[in-house]
């Protein structure tokens, strides 16, 4: 948090939203910050991330539920959809991706505010902002979707990089083999523990020195696999 209420972001493209709501929000204390379309958003949150998103779906570049996806990959920070599409069908899409409450256009900025402040009280955000991850010769870019060991960048496929991903986000901590399944192949997806076991066999070859006696993909027995975290030993 920064010494005011906290940071914003707000991603609209329509003028008088922002306008509307911009002096609102920063006179209830807030720094807020702006973009006009997804990329935008996406590159300052990473250069300079916001305590909360408050994001239109309906954007020129993309959809705003891709925004979500993106961001969910290296932030926890709370994303509060404002959009005019009130189709039950697209919340349940906003929500499942990540997103952590849904407010119809139009909205009372008294109402709005209280969302606001909702959210940061009821998230806990362990990896917030963290668009970066290191661990021994591993450093992983989730904003730009690059992986590096000893300074050469290696190329994973998407499984493999959703892998490595959900790994880091849980550094130090084991996850479950159904964790993995779900972050790879999706919730309802009926996949046995082996395909897990060859997708890590995968990613050890790609960054291991000795894949077979690895020292950052870590296996728990009968319970999942944990990725080293940089302060471990």
């Amino acid at each position: 948090m920064t010494p005011a209420a906290g940071r914003l972001l707000l991603v609209d493209d329509e003028p008088q939203i922002v306008r509307a709501l911009t002096p609102a929000l920063a006179a209830a204390g807030y720094v807020v910050e702006t973009a006009e379309d997804g990329e935008t958003a996406l590159m300052r949150m990473a250069a300079e991330p916001c305590d909360v998103v408050i994001l239109d779906l309906g954007l020129p570049d993309m959809d705003g539920k891709a925004v979500i996806e993106r961001l969910r990959e290296w932030t926890d920070a709370p994303i509060i959809v404002l959009s005019a599409r009130d189709l039950e069908a697209e919340k349940i899409a906003a929500l499942d991706l990540g997103a952590d409450d849904f407010v119809n256009k139009p909205v009372g900025v008294g109402e709005l505010l209280a969302r606001v402040r909702a959210s940061l009280r009821g998230r806990e955000r362990r990896f917030a902002s963290q668009a970066r991850f290191r661990s021994g010769d591993l450093q992983i870019d989730f904003a730009l979707r690059r992986v590096r060991v000893q300074d050469e960048e290696v190329k994973l496929t998407p499984r493999e990089y959703d892998l490595l991903r959900i790994l880091a986000r849980h550094a130090g901590r084991v996850c479950t083999h159904r964790q993995v399944i779900t972050a790879v192949w999706g919730a309802s997806a009926q996949v046995d523990a082996q395909f897990v076991r060859v997708l890590i066999g995968q990613l050890r070859q790609k960054l291991e020195a000795e894949p077979s006696a690895p020292r950052l993909v870590l296996t728990e027995p009968g319970v999942g696999y944990r990725l080293r975290a940089e302060e471990e030993p």
